[in-house]
């Protein structure tokens, strides 16, 4: 007869491996967004129409989320609104815009492992701003990520010229932006908790888009796409936005951060495949030892941090 305690370590056992599932299916489809923004791009649009369209599609299911957590907890104050929506429109989309900007000028892979130095990014900005202190392990792992970023980055920009450095700058703003994000959200999210937190400020981020949009181009423009940017659009908006940031939380809810972080550098990895098999990008030993670097600098910083 199963004992209690075999039981539960089977339930253990059984939400751990859950949770792992769900953090690489949310860390592969999250990645996948910059292969639909370049086929997006091949359909002639840019990036202003790419951010509103994927905000436009998005919102309302945030929007679900919103309307189910303004019941059991407190209404937000004023202030508190008002820091939700400049955390929107700082990490979702300033950080949005610089990305997909950038996008037009590197190859997904890349933009990939440079959105990958978010964390390190937050360490420095921690060091330089909030007095907290970087130890040996945290700079050699910075030394790592950094080396396979220069690698790839070396590589891109022998075969795609100048304009790599410029969208690659842009993509490291975008991982800055989200680091600030990520560093000034913390005391705010134990108010108002993870969900209303990412719903309200997504909110924020698709007025903004569309806001954006209409001092840009004409408004009605944005609904007179052609149906391949309306579908691909829609993927955009579901699978690689509203899915995986759901099932990143409810992967972190199961197995912690630090692990769900860890099973996340699936990423980059599905991100250089994908970019191979559907754009047709290369796919050289450079590229391989590069993100390899990467992903061993981000696994020493998600070690330390888990443990």
């Amino acid at each position: 007869m199963e004992s209690a305690t075999t039981r539960a370590d089977s339930v253990a056992r059984r939400t751990h491996v859950h949770g792992l599932v769900l953090a690489i299916v949310g860390a592969v489809f999250f990645s996948a967004k910059a292969i639909l923004a370049k086929l997006l791009y091949r359909e002639g649009i840019d990036a202003v129409t790419l951010v509103a369209l994927r905000m436009l599609l998005s919102v309302p299911f945030f929007a679900l989320v919103a309307a189910w957590t303004w019941i059991p907890r407190p209404r937000p104050s004023v202030a508190d609104a008002g820091r939700i929506a400049l955390l929107g429109l700082l990490g979702y989309y300033a950080s949005s815009m610089l990305d997909f900007i950038g996008l037009q000028y590197i190859t997904a892979g890349l933009e990939r492992l440079i959105l990958f130095l978010t964390p390190t990014v937050v360490l420095l900005l921690g060091m330089l701003f909030l007095g907290r202190r970087v130890n040996g392990l945290q700079w050699l792992s910075m030394g790592f990520a950094y080396a396979g970023i220069v690698l790839v980055f070396q590589h891109d920009l022998a075969l795609g010229g100048d304009d790599v450095a410029l969208g690659a700058g842009l993509v490291f703003a975008a991982a800055c932006t989200y680091a600030v994000y990520l560093l000034l959200s913390g005391e705010i999210v134990a108010r108002v908790g993870t969900l209303r937190l990412v719903s309200l400020a997504m909110i924020a981020c698709c007025v903004a888009s569309v806001v954006q949009y209409a001092v840009l181009r004409p408004l009605p423009g944005l609904f007179e796409q052609t149906a391949a940017v309306w579908g691909l659009s829609l993927l955009n908006a579901t699978l690689c936005t509203v899915l995986p940031v759901f099932l990143i939380m409810f992967a972190i809810a199961r197995i912690g951060a630090g692990v769900a972080a860890q099973a996340g550098m699936v990423g980059p990895v599905s991100t250089l495949f994908l970019a191979w098999w559907i754009l047709d990008e290369p796919f050289s030993a450079v590229q391989i030892g590069g993100t390899a670097l990467v992903l061993v600098g981000i696994l020493l910083l998600s070690v330390r941090r888990a443990g």
